[in-house]
């Protein structure tokens, strides 16, 4: 019968196994959804779950909407969240949502990029395509391309300037005739689309073409036919121009924005190419035709202004002329050492040294002698030398790349002096030069420097280290010479450099306690001086010097660590006699004791409810709070005794700091203002901490073991009659309430709603306001809840989460109960 029962436990285990498994489906729909927990799902699932959410660009911020839109339940949101983090799928997410909004705001980027001042270093970080970064960082690398990226350059017209001469003049240009003289008149004439300005009194004057020479030329005829002084002489005609009409001009070809333009009649090509970006990437610089009438009229070379300030071809731009940029023929490109690296383009004809002459020509550091090439040709590739003779001869090819090498950092004739010299630093090595010549070149050695011992740093033929030694006092007095070659470097070393810094240390009852440099013939008072002299609390008495055992000989029987000497001192730092003779050596240490009957005035500070608040000193070792109270006058009328406290000196860390503090400023809202509040946070981070006190106990039992000693730094704070008590914790509405002798700590709960579902009750302590912490006790089956006094804190704290058992959790218990379950089975078989 047992039997049967143990297999019928072992196959309902296996049942709710199997129920556990089909709560997690394979693919999840939306009604499953609202019914699975986020706990039971596989990562697989969570990775579907994101890629639909991917599928309808839901974004990581906006899980919480997504989730209430298929029925999730707002706890599961949280654990959803965790897992995505977990898996990393959370970037994904919020990679989508910035891609998606990318395409919203690439205008407004561009538009920024083009007004920055480092165009192409914004640019470039912004292209994300690497064919479209190495396109615009060729682009940036041709040269002049800079002319039509910089925002302070703008070629823009100048409609102040006179007008030119060879100005044509054209429909919608404004004429300016001034009349002055016997007779004064002035018109200002538009010229009509037929080309014609009606002057009054005269009529219409035909003015479509000419230059402003010729138009002034015909109205002056025309107008003399009115003003007979224009014959005589005693009447002149001014003719100028107005505003200037507006052209549109066609660029075509190899350009950034190819379009047709409205521009100002007196712009120029090189007005056209900047409203248009300039050429493009294939674009010529040396080849932009204008082309007026079918036929060119101008050919326009940048490299003309770039290199020589050359406008002469910026010819101004008529009505429907077109300006043609051109696909460039050849480039090169120059790298290394010139003062303008970049990819340059050549006419037919052009030489190497005339590029080299567009790159502003070599740097300093240049290497004159080859120039290295590295040429397409129609199968491969091919590097070419280049000498400096042929430079001006060499003929170019599109695609080539020519690299100036630099010269090699070495030196032809370099010896270096380091060290204990009066002028360390690089000499010129000359015919015969020998370390007492270099050493007479840097103005001889110092006093401190090392004689015995000196080096020369060499290099071998094989430019492999080598180290020579020699003396130095018999190289100055030419006993040993040594001749230096190139790249030698001679170091002098010093005594100071070869030893220990040498110092003394003092401390204790000095104004000045440190380390001080050692100096010969030093004595104690001669530290005791560099120290700043005795404090007031300093003994003249048992001065100790430590001393370092310098001994070099093995000795197993000492064991001394130091030598001990001790000496007394004047008080006005005269010779003592026996300290005299005792010289201070390296690595003394000295210690100023202080005097044992010196002793500094202690204070304690009683604020609150006393006669005389304020600072008091302590006035014996023995002195107890008792007598401080006494002191201060005692205790007012209206004062709490019970809930008095002692702030002392001490030690806490951080979090037991920001508790007290808390607990500080909770106490003293009760009874002082804000300025008490910043007060005691002050004595917190102080390193004062409260101690508990019964005050009232002290006062009736002067001198018992509750009335403590005083200390230095104490502070001792009498309150003020408390009545209110203050609840916190898990209860329904936490709030201060009033005292009432007769109420319970029970009935200040139902006062502040009651426990919540959440308490522990068995947990529950009081806060009294002296500090003192009480705890609810158990009696049999009952709580026994601690008794509640004027000013004091109720706290409920809280249970702790208990998780319920996730599905592979229960599968293992499962497992296990049911392995248990078969190895009694055979334990009951082998005992029947």
């Amino acid at each position: 019968m047992l039997r049967k029962i143990l297999l019928l436990q072992l196959c309902l285990l296996v049942g709710y196994c199997s129920t556990v498994r089909a709560q997690v489906p394979s693919t999840i729909s939306r009604d499953q959804l609202r019914q699975v927990k986020i706990d039971d799902l596989s990562d697989d699932q969570i990775r579907q779950l994101a890629a639909r959410m991917k599928q309808s660009n839901v974004s990581f911020d906006q899980i919480d909407e997504y989730a209430q839109q298929n029925g999730i339940p707002p706890g599961e949101v949280a654990k959803l969240k965790a897992r995505l983090q977990q898996l990393g799928l959370d970037q994904q997410l919020t990679n989508q949502s910035k891609k998606d909004s990318s395409a919203e705001d690439n205008e407004e980027t561009d538009r920024q990029v083009s007004d920055s001042t480092d165009y192409w270093d914004q640019k470039l970080r912004r292209i994300n395509s690497k064919e479209d970064y190495e396109r615009a960082l060729r682009r940036k690398k041709i040269f002049g391309t800079e002319l039509f990226n910089n925002k302070n350059l703008t070629f823009e017209p100048n409609l102040r300037m006179p007008t030119p001469p060879n100005y044509r003049i054209a429909a919608n240009d404004e004429l300016l005739i001034d009349v002055y003289g016997y007779s004064e008149v002035q018109h200002q004439l538009k010229v009509s689309p037929d080309g014609y300005v009606r002057i009054p009194y005269v009529g219409p004057v035909y003015v479509n073409g000419l230059t402003m020479e010729e138009a002034r030329v015909r109205i002056t005829k025309q107008l003399s036919s009115i003003y007979g002084g224009i014959k005589t002489g005693n009447t002149f005609v001014q003719i100028s121009l107005g505003s200037i009409r507006s052209i549109r001009v066609l660029l075509i070809g190899e350009v950034e924005q190819p379009g047709t333009y409205s521009l100002p009649s007196l712009a120029t090509v090189a007005n056209a190419l900047y409203v248009s970006g300039g050429p493009s990437e294939n674009g010529s610089f040396r080849s932009i035709q204008v082309i007026r009438n079918g036929q060119p009229v101008a050919t326009f070379d940048l490299y003309d202004f770039l290199s020589h300030g050359d406008l002469t071809n910026n010819i101004v731009l008529q009505d429907q002329d077109i300006v043609k940029v051109n696909p460039y023929k050849t480039r090169v490109e120059l790298m290394g050492e010139v003062k303008r690296p970049a990819i340059f383009e050549a006419k037919d004809g052009e030489s190497l040294q005339q590029i080299l002459d567009y790159a502003g020509g070599y740097t300093d550091r240049a290497y004159h002698e080859v120039i290295k090439a590295i040429r397409v040709t129609d199968r491969q590739r091919e590097v070419m030398n280049v000498p400096a003779d042929q430079v001006a001869s060499f003929h170019l090819r599109s695609g080539d790349k020519y690299i100036i090498d630099s010269v090699v950092n070495r030196y032809t004739n370099r010896i270096t002096i380091s060290g204990a010299v009066y002028h360390p630093g690089d000499y010129a090595l000359e015919d015969g030069m020998t370390i007492a010549d270099l050493i007479k070149k840097a103005d001889g050695v110092k006093e401190e420097a090392a004689m015995a011992r000196g080096i020369i740093r060499r290099l071998q033929a094989d430019y492999t280290p080598a180290m020579i030694n020699f003396n130095v006092l018999d190289a100055i007095n030419g006993r040993q010479n040594i001749s230096l070659q190139r790249e030698d470097s001679v170091v002098i070393y010093s005594k100071m450099d070869l030893r220990q810094l040498y110092q003394v240390t003092i401390g204790g009852e000095v104004n000045l306690p440190g380390r001080y440099l050692y100096a010969d013939s030093m004595h104690l008072e001669d530290l005791i001086l560099l120290a700043g002299g005795l404090r007031d609390a300093a003994s003249l008495k048992h001065v100790e010097i430590a001393r370092r055992i310098r001994n070099n000989s093995i000795d197993s029987v000492d064991s001394r660590m130091a030598i001990i000497q001790q000496f007394d001192v004047n008080a006005d730092l005269s010779n003592n006699p026996g300290a005299a003779a005792f010289a201070l050596q390296p690595f003394d240490e000295i210690v100023i004791r202080k005097a044992p009957s010196y002793v500094q005035q202690a204070n304690i500070q009683i604020d609150g409810e006393v006669m005389f608040t304020g600072k008091y000193t302590i006035n014996t070792k023995q002195e107890r709070i008792s007598d401080a109270v006494r002191r201060a006058g005692g205790l007012r009328p209206e004062a709490y005794p019970e809930g008095a406290v002692l702030l002392r000196k001490t030690f806490v860390n951080e979090s037991d700091s920001a508790f007290l503090t808390n607990k500080l400023e909770v106490f003293y809202n009760k009874l002082q203002d804000s300025s008490d509040i910043e007060r005691v946070r002050n004595v917190v981070q102080r390193k004062e901490q409260l101690l508990g006190i019964n005050l009232d106990q002290i006062l009736k039992n002067p001198g018992s073991k509750y009335d403590l000693l005083l200390e230095e730094g104490d502070i001792l704070k009498v309150p003020k009659k408390l009545q209110t008590v203050q609840v916190f914790g898990e209860i329904y509405f936490p709030k201060k309430l009033r005292f009432d002798k007769n109420t319970d700590f029970r009935d200040y709960i139902r006062g502040a709603g009651g426990f919540t579902s959440q308490a522990l009750k068995r947990r529950s302590y009081i806060v009294y306001a002296n500090g003192e912490v009480k705890n609810t006790r158990k009696v049999l089956f009952f709580n026994s809840y601690p008794k509640v006094k004027p000013g004091a804190e109720i706290y409920v704290p809280t249970k702790k989460d208990r998780k319920g058992l996730s599905g592979p959790e229960a599968i293992g218990i499962t497992s296990g109960l049911a392995s248990v379950a078969l190895i009694v089975i055979t334990i009951l078989d082998r005992i029947k």
